[in-house]
């Protein structure tokens, strides 16, 4: 589990096929502090197994699967990313319920200026629209964001200058992809839905009935 708050940007120092997989060595400076091999990292919000660590980086394998529900395997060396360690029990809880369990690949349709930070719009598939709600969560490349704005495919969010500088949002330009994993919540309401016998209409009883 992960909260959505980076803790640094990495650098890809190297990518080496394994199987149908890849092999990733990540330069970084304080998230290698504390792990081991077996921990989980998000890097760019997808969840993957350390192998190997030491003090300078670490090395992480993503199998075919990963490559391909995320933009992990378009990913290059000497490209920065957005590195988060799993939440700790002990740990504060800042942002909000992050799996690392990406659903889909959006694409970045612009990044204003937008004092005091920037306005970025990203345009999500057709099959995550019922999970995206205006003042809602999302996280997007691992970054524990709210939306701001809905329209049409549009997820729109307003990034901080923090934000901005300390993950790699701040760089994005027209066209780029980016991952996208919308809240668990959204997700388990949607499947109870989507198996109930009768579609009577939702209401606050049904909710709490169902724990929520």
């Amino acid at each position: 589990m992960f909260t959505g708050l980076i803790e640094e940007l990495g650098r890809i120092e190297a990518i080496e096929p394994v199987g149908g997989g890849k092999r990733l060595a990540i330069a970084a400076a304080l998230v290698p502090a504390g792990l081991a091999p077996g921990d989980s990292v998000a890097v760019n919000g997808v969840c993957l197994t350390v192998v190997a660590c030491n003090s300078a980086g670490f090395t992480a394998e993503a199998v075919t699967e990963t490559l391909e529900r995320s933009t992990l395997a378009s990913l290059r060396a000497g490209e920065s990313v957005n590195l988060e360690r799993a939440l700790a029990a002990s740990g504060r809880f800042g942002g909000h319920f992050v799996q690392g369990h990406v659903d889909g690949v959006g694409e970045v349709i612009a990044l204003q200026p937008r004092a005091p930070g920037y306005w970025l719009q990203v345009m999500v598939p057709d099959a995550l629209l019922p999970l995206m709600v205006e003042k809602g969560s999302i996280a997007i490349d691992g970054v524990s964001l709210t939306i701001a704005a809905l329209e049409g495919e549009t997820v729109s969010v307003a990034l901080i200058p923090h934000s901005a500088r300390q993950t790699t949002l701040g760089q994005k330009r027209r066209g780029d992809q980016v991952n996208i994993e919308s809240d668990i919540i959204g997700k388990y309401v949607q499947r109870l839905l989507e198996g109930r016998p009768e579609k009577k209409p939702l209401t606050g009883e049904m909710l709490h009935e169902w724990g929520y």
